[in-house]
């Protein structure tokens, strides 16, 4: 069991960039799946990217490719998206969450949800 906890948001300029972070407590943490989702107002959960366990596998939304990257750090409990040139629709509350299931971009294969970080992305 792991429980995730997200970091890092806040208000950026388009164009800009953004490094979020996600905790994730438990000792199992390098077995699960990590993913990223985001939820504007109004609009279902979506999936923006994803590391498999032990990092050697990424995927992302098309809407995010080229332009966001994800890594993570098994001895810290850690994963990192990395926004660049963001734009004013990528304003949402950007989710982090844990999977059994690999290079799954479903939520409903990710039991273990953080409360959400909020970014805002100003034109």
């Amino acid at each position: 069991q792991v429980q995730p906890v997200e970091s890092g948001g806040g208000l950026v300029q388009a164009g800009g960039s953004l490094r979020l972070s996600c905790a994730a407590s438990g000792r199992t943490f390098s077995g699960y799946n990590m993913g990223w989702f985001r939820q504007a107002p109004g609009k279902e959960r979506e999936f923006v990217a994803a590391i498999s366990w032990g990092g050697g596998r990424t995927s992302y939304a098309g809407s995010v490719k080229g332009r966001f990257g994800i890594s993570r750090d098994d001895a810290k409990n850690m994963v990192y998206p990395q926004m660049n040139s963001l734009k004013p629709e990528d304003t949402a509350v950007y989710y982090c969450a844990a999977s059994g299931v690999r290079d799954s971009a479903s939520p409903r294969d990710y039991n273990y949800w953080g409360q959400g970080t909020q970014v805002t992305v100003s034109s």
